[in-house]
């Protein structure tokens, strides 16, 4: 079983990528980005699967050099090459109802089809998906372990914590539109979910991107809700430590850690969406230093309920550089009385999924932030505060998203396995056994890009093109799986009673918030335009 065939695939993909990235920079320059929208983000998502293609192989030679590397495992990257390497090669999809083809690229795909060809022949075989098909029919499994101390306990320790608490009531929240109930929220404080990358001097854990990926993961795949009540903790936490001053360092991060503060991110408004330049909330001073802030905000996930708003206002000019971040307290509020609090009011949005915090529209007028609740007590640095924490943001995003692509598998497994029809169980039809070793080969892809892209974000590196890539890709598995699952359940799955129908709703927004997938390949292809090979 060696993998060394695999490496000349990656040569093979790399050279193909680069050829790609030349040819559409040079389109690039006789037009603009925005004109080329089709073959720029046809180039990001050729990048991203390569990248994926890159990590699923590195966590093969891991298992290898550890003496993991079983025939399942061998199997299932051998299905990877060869799907991808075929469709980067004849037509990727970049949507639903959208193909990239080389041929729109300027591009000649002769030779990657002929350096691959046995990769493709052997990796699409029906042969080679039923080897697969037959492990996991038979309860076998994928290796997951990093052989760690650290990181291989603390996903065994949040997966148990999962099975108990979370996954055998998610439905039932979600059903009954309730928030995350009070008592779950003070045991995953209690665990550090809040303070995983808070540095041990305030009151967190201290431990990386890769770890605050696997505790999104685990929680994540009993219900989205859990895995994404960290997010604006982790946004928070990143904010105050990287531009805070030592004050506020030292006051917020030890009660964001604890659990004590419940954080809400608030900067999206409703004209502007991604378009922070155009932002109209403004902040301003008034006689006694106080900021008083007055516009609107839209889709601010569990306003109600929280204690603190990383609010981005106005303090300048137009554009990026007149945006300031603030640290603004606020009362929690209850189910009769939402917002109490002078200055602020708001109105729930319903909707489809993605329950358990609620999301709001907001409206300030005149709402007083402290004089010192400034982020770093520096006007005009909101924009570049917050660019730093959309790679951490959007890396999460994706562990979000790996977290709904296995439970949507898994669910699917069982009642392949359980229903009968025509005599026999679900499974032993080609075209459902086939979904299900695509669902299970697509998520161990996108789980490998995620972990790589945190492994990046560890090193101290920019990592925008990589995190946006992990959050493309896992995105996509994420709602084919609950798609194909839904698919696997019929009628069955259509019912509101049925947990599939939640984990489709679910899967559905993870396209769409922390950058579109359309805004996140435009800038995926930004920054692989940007550098220079």
């Amino acid at each position: 079983m060696t993998l060394d065939r695999f490496d000349e695939a990656c040569a093979a993909l790399r050279c193909f990528a680069g050829d790609a990235r030349e040819s559409v920079r040079a389109r690039i320059e006789m037009s603009s980005l925005d004109a080329e929208q089709r073959v720029a983000h046809g180039l990001a998502w050729i990048e991203t699967i390569v990248a994926a293609l890159e990590a699923l192989l590195a966590w093969a030679r891991d298992l290898e050099k550890r003496g993991r590397l079983g025939e399942a495992e061998h199997t299932l990257l051998l299905i990877a090459f060869g799907e991808y390497c075929a469709q980067v090669a004849s037509g990727l999809p970049i949507s639903a109802n959208e193909l990239v083809r080389p041929q729109q690229l300027g591009l000649d795909p002769a030779r990657l089809i002929a350096e691959t060809a046995t990769i493709v022949a052997e990796g699409t075989a029906a042969e080679t998906r039923a080897m697969l098909a037959a492990h996991i029919r038979d309860g076998g499994s994928i290796a997951e372990d990093f052989g760690d101390d650290i990181v291989d306990p603390i996903r065994d320790q949040y997966r148990r914590f999962t099975a108990e608490r979370i996954t055998p009531h998610a439905h039932g929240w979600h059903l009954a539109d309730a928030l995350i109930p009070d008592a779950l929220i003070a045991e995953l404080a209690a665990l550090g979910t809040f303070g995983i990358c808070i540095a041990p001097e305030h009151g967190g854990l201290g431990l990386g991107k890769l770890e605050m990926c696997v505790v999104t993961e685990e929680l994540s795949r009993g219900w989205i809700g859990t895995g994404s009540l960290g997010t604006r903790s982790e946004i928070a936490g990143e904010l105050i430590s990287a531009g805070g001053t030592e004050a506020q360092k030292a006051h917020w991060l030890p009660r964001i850690a604890s659990g004590e503060v419940l954080p809400t991110a608030v900067f999206t408004e409703p004209s502007n969406g991604s378009d922070l330049a155009h932002l109209q909330t403004r902040a301003v001073r008034d006689a006694d230093g106080e900021w008083r802030v007055s516009g609107a905000k839209t889709w601010i996930t569990h306003a109600a309920r929280s204690d603190l708003m990383t609010l981005l206002a106005r303090t300048g000019g137009s554009g990026n550089a007149g945006l300031s971040m603030f640290l603004a307290p606020k009362p929690r509020g209850g189910e009769a009385d939402p917002f109490p609090a002078d200055g602020m009011s708001g109105g729930e949005i319903g909707v489809l999924g993605y329950r358990g915090m609620r999301e709001y529209e907001l409206m300030f007028d005149g709402f007083a932030v402290p004089a010192d609740g400034l982020l770093g007590g520096e006007e005009g640095q909101g924009f570049r505060q917050l660019m730093r924490t959309f790679e951490g943001a959007r890396i999460q995003t994706a562990a979000r998203a790996v977290g709904v692509a296995w439970r949507a598998y898994e669910l699917g497994l069982a009642y392949a396995l359980e229903r009968r029809q025509f005599g026999r169980p679900l499974f032993d039809f080609p075209r459902v056994s086939d979904k299900l070793v695509m669902m299970l080969v697509e998520t161990v892809a996108a789980r490998e890009l995620a972990y790589f892209a945190a492994r990046e974000k560890d090193k101290g590196r920019r990592c925008d093109v990589e995190a946006g890539m992990a959050k493309l890709l896992a995105a996509r598995v994420a709602w084919t799986n609950a798609d194909n699952a839904l698919q696997i359940h019929g009628g069955n799955g259509y019912a509101l009673e049925s947990e599939i129908s939640r984990i489709l709703c679910d899967a559905r927004i993870l396209n769409i918030f922390e950058g579109a997938a359309e805004i996140q390949a435009h800038v995926i292809a930004r920054g692989l335009l940007a550098a220079r090979n």
